[in-house]
């Protein structure tokens, strides 16, 4: 007879593992083994907890959890329950985020480093691969386990790869880590890891490598497909053979100095002692011959080497003596020449990065001021609209659209008008529309500009109806993303406007935002543009070149350093007042740009539209009481052979403080041809009137008898050191930054004001993902980029004109260019990798890159959390904006060119409409044919 005591259970070991289970959980106290294991069962939580040992200590693992939450272990003996004072925590299963090298070769060995979190939970870490083939599938299935070299810390661990079979490239290989219970297929940004069959190396000739050289050199191929120079191993007998190069196919190392002895192994199978010279590549090994030292000096004898090697040496220095003092004049000649050489380069480098320095730290002044005074010059609706939709076009500013000229007789207007009405009629059916989207569409002549342009027409024409012009669009793009999921293809969508209804949401976003920019972004979108132009023309600009001192464009740095002096000049406007107006100009100015400067200056508060062209305006100089014409090209423009240079102020010895006086040209003075010069000069520009030059003469067109002529020394004075002129770049960036900045928050701040189109839109792609089962998130942040970002953003950046009534000359437009590539980068979320040979423009803005990713992502984010606008607030919203700008719109003019399609189609979209059964029923083909008769007497089936 026995009594049972009572078992006491203390604390648990671990307090915390993975939801998938698997932890081995040690319970400790005491009594502990009463009863046998047999009559303890243990749960953690609602889950039985397998028991694996039983003693004074219980053993057990952990089951799977659905949740992450903290439970009770409790132990059953017999019937009777005790519960154990702590409690286990099931937390997150781990994960890996990254792991290092991405690759092994077939024999294994290799180290692999994972990075991941949660790694602390785990008892058991294993490395398993499996292979397949193909056809043969699972019941063919190999496995091969690695082994965990190291935990380098909570997390980090490193796993030796195993070796698997001679050909990996006819399997299919899957790579699975081990954690307890938990298995996790091995992937890195959607590679696998993967197997390389082993390198190949050619043994040495004869079996010997003559060892004469510093290196040894082994040749194979495919050596460092899977391997690095820091992994690759290479001996010479036991000493190791350090290695120096490692390529495809040669592997470069430095053997001992003194010639190793074999490894004791080898020593009977050794011929005359030679050590073997082995490379180890992960498991594997390669003997690839023997390595014998030149040891031939060491045999000759002490007494035969000093005579040898004295007298030659003797001889050599007497020479050498006698030499020198024949050329030591000649040599110091040249040593003076060449010291000075340098102390003028050196001092060439030291001015201009004391320059480049000195511009680094100017500021603009008086910019906030200046806008502040003048108000932002933001366009009107239409004018908006026509050059965001029309001004691209083929004949831009002459685009029908934008003149708004009905091309009809005035003897058919009125029919003409009453059948474009009845057409407009017509495109407010859904049915009638689609149709015909989809018809044009499907003929190959449908080039990718008509696509564009058709598109804004339709836009145009259905102004007046937004909410179904939105209908429209949501109904194409259900199609569109079909079509794409459908081909496997969804991250391609909205890349480029290759359909109609792409470019229908590019400019279905710039009608929804353009309160939105006239209210809140255009202030810093205009401030930045200003901040540009006054950094730009703060120094010299080539006006042929289209090149300037001071720029974000590396391709558009002017790199010569081009001495000039600020000047400011006091302007008397013709008719316009007694006082003058000071005005900041460079000595090195055209005349062109002087006055394009003084008419910014005159004219600031005036609309840019209303501004005289400075080819329509004379400038005049009084020195005393005489006055001189200034202008570009004239009789005294300086002459070089074919060229000619364009006149500066510096030209005409313009001096600081002088008097200018500007005129409108009179109508004898206006210019023909083109010409920018007064009549009295035009004959003498007749001659190569193209080979002008401004600041810098290209190198390439220089006369080559001039050429031939100059001397070397002139050559190396014009070369121009690039690099030094690349810290212009760096001085203009850090000026522009809080503008840039500015910009940046104003339209990537979800906190800020968002329209309700953006909101609207972005809902809508969220929806069609989860429809579609797209979770990746990468697919989800093209869509919203390539349709905000990418779609309107970067347009407007590049294109300010389209938004206020502005004027943007080149050298701008190539600083806009590189900040639009800038936000372009930021909205993507691949990584750009930098290195000494990425662009200037890239490695810019390299560091500001990560914030801007962050500032998109969070934009993003932002806007999912926000309130839902509803269809109702949507429509509401369009109708508002239908209401308030329709009637401004050519609307009569699109109709008609939109007609124009349907004309040059009108066969094919007549059977596509008598094919269609709901088209059918509303008889659309009988109405367009109606409206054919009417617009060109077109002969109907009736």
């Amino acid at each position: 007879i026995f009594s049972l005591q009572e078992p006491h259970p203390y604390a648990i070991r671990p307090e915390s593992g993975p939801q998938a289970g698997g932890t081995t959980l040690t319970i400790t106290g005491m009594n502990l083994a009463t009863g046998s294991k047999k009559d303890v069962q243990v749960s953690v939580g609602s889950q039985p907890c397998n028991v694996t040992e039983f003693g004074d200590e219980i053993v057990c693992i952990t089951g799977p959890n659905s949740k992450v939450e903290s439970v009770k272990v409790t132990m059953d003996y017999g019937g009777t329950t005790v519960s154990v004072p702590m409690r286990f925590s099931y937390s997150e299963n781990p994960t890996v985020t990254k792991f290092l090298p991405v690759n092994s070769f077939s024999s294994g060995g290799r180290n692999i480093t994972v990075t991941g979190t949660g790694f602390e939970l785990i008892q058991t870490f294993s490395l398993v691969v499996y292979a397949e083939r193909p056809e043969a599938g699972k019941l063919n299935l190999k496995r091969f386990d690695g082994k965990l070299v190291t935990r380098l810390n909570k997390t980090t661990v490193v796993f030796s790869s195993p070796p698997i079979l001679e050909d990996p490239e006819n399997y299919n290989i899957t790579t699975i880590i081990l954690m307890d219970h938990y298995h996790l297929v091995v992937k890195n940004e959607s590679h696998s890891f993967a197997y390389v069959a082993d390198p190949t190396f050619e043994n040495f000739t004869d079996g010997i490598k003559k060892q004469v050289n510093k290196l040894i050199n082994a040749k194979g191929s495919n050596l460092n497909k899977a391997m690095t120079i820091d992994e690759a191993q290479a001996f010479v007998g036991d000493e190791p053979c350090n290695i120096k190069t490692l390529t495809e196919t040669d592997l470069y190392c430095e053997p001992p100095e003194v010639q190793p002895q074999p490894k004791k192994r080898q020593k009977r199978d050794t011929i005359d002692n030679l050590p073997e010279f082995i490379v180890k590549f992960g498991l594997r090994e390669w003997i690839l011959g023997r390595v014998e030292y030149d040891t031939r000096v060491s045999d000759i004898p002490l007494n035969l080497i000093l005579p040898l090697v004295l007298i030659p040496m003797v001889a050599i220095i007497i020479i050498s003596i006698i030499c020198y003092r024949r050329k030591s004049q000649q040599a110091e000649r040249e040593y003076e020449k060449i010291k000075s050489q340098l102390e003028g380069l050196e001092e060439s480098v030291r001015d201009r990065c004391k320059k480049e320095f000195t511009d680094l730290m100017i500021e603009m002044e008086d910019q906030t001021n200046d806008i502040n005074e003048a108000g932002i010059p933001v366009l009107d609706y239409k004018t908006y609209t026509d050059r965001v939709f029309f001004l691209p076009s083929k004949d831009g500013e002459k685009d029908v659209m934008i003149t708004g000229k009905l091309d009809i007789p005035e003897a058919r207007r009125q029919t003409a008008e009453q059948a474009l009405n009845q057409f407009s009629n017509l495109l407010n059916s859904k049915s009638f529309l689609i149709n015909f989207i989809h018809t044009l569409e499907n003929q190959r002549e449908f080039s990718a500009r008509a696509k564009v342009y058709f598109a804004s027409l339709l836009t145009v024409a259905l102004h007046g109806k937004l909410e179904y012009y939105t209908d429209i669009m949501r109904t194409l793009f259900l199609e569109l993303i079909e079509q794409y999921v459908v081909a496997k293809n969804p991250k391609l969508m909205l890349r480029r406007s290759e359909t109609v209804v792409e470019r229908m949401l590019s400019n279905w976003m710039s009608i929804c935002l353009y309160q939105y920019l006239k209210d809140n972004a255009g202030e810093p979108l205009y401030k930045l543009f200003k901040a540009i132009k006054h950094q730009v023309e703060k120094g010299p600009v080539d006006a042929v070149l289209k090149k300037a001192k001071y720029t974000l464009n590396d391709t558009g740095l002017l790199g010569d350093d081009v001495e000039y002096t600020q000047l400011t000049v006091n302007v008397y406007v013709q008719d316009g007042g007694t006082d003058s107006v000071p005005v900041k100009v460079l000595n090195c100015d055209t005349i062109s740009q002087v006055k394009e400067k003084i008419i910014d200056q005159v004219y600031r508060n005036l609309p840019c539209s209303q501004w005289p062209k400075a080819e329509s305006v004379v400038l005049e100089w009084r020195p005393g009481s005489t006055a001189q014409t200034l202008s570009d090209l004239d009789l005294t423009s300086q002459r070089d052979g074919r060229w000619r240079r364009i006149n500066t102020l510096m030209h005409y010895n313009v001096r600081d403080g002088a008097t200018l006086i500007l005129s409108k040209m009179g109508i004898s003075q206006q210019p023909e041809d083109n010409q920018q010069d007064v009549p009295g000069e035009r004959h003498a520009l007749l001659e190569d009137e193209n080979k002008v030059w401004h600041l810098v003469r290209p190198v390439d067109e220089i006369d080559e008898g001039k050429s031939k002529r100059g001397s070397v020394k002139e050559k190396e004075r014009t070369k121009a050191i690039t690099e030094i002129y690349l810290t212009r770049l760096l001085s203009v960036k850090g000026t522009l930054q809080q503008f840039v900045d500015n910009f940046f928050h104003s339209v990537l701040n979800s906190n800020h004001v968002v329209p309700p189109a953006v909101k609207y839109f972005f809902d809508f792609l969220d929806e069609q993902a989860e429809k579609h089962d797209i979770k990746d998130e990468d697919t989800i942040h093209i869509w919203k980029t390539n349709s905000l970002p990418l779609r309107f953003w970067v347009n407007i950046l590049k294109n300010p004109h389209f938004i206020f009534d502005v004027h943007v000359h080149e050298v701008v437009d190539a600083s806009l260019s590189v900040i639009a590539q800038t936000f372009m980068d930021a909205c993507t979320r691949t990584e750009h990798k930098l290195s000494r040979d990425s662009p200037s423009n890239k490695l810019l803005y390299a560091k500001e890159i990560s914030n801007y990713k962050k500032m998109v992502e969070d934009y993003y984010k932002g806007i999912r959390q926000m309130v839902p606008v509803s269809d109702q607030d949507m429509n509401t919203h369009l109708a508002e904006i239908s209401r308030a700008h329709t009637d401004s719109l050519n609307t009569l003019v699109a109709l008609h060119q939109l007609y124009q399609y349907a004309n040059k189609y009108y066969d094919e979209i007549i059977n596509a409409l008598e094919e269609d059964p709901a088209a059918q029923k509303m008889q659309l083909a009988f109405r367009l044919q109606q409206i054919a008769a009417a617009l060109e007497n077109k002969v109907t089936d009736l």
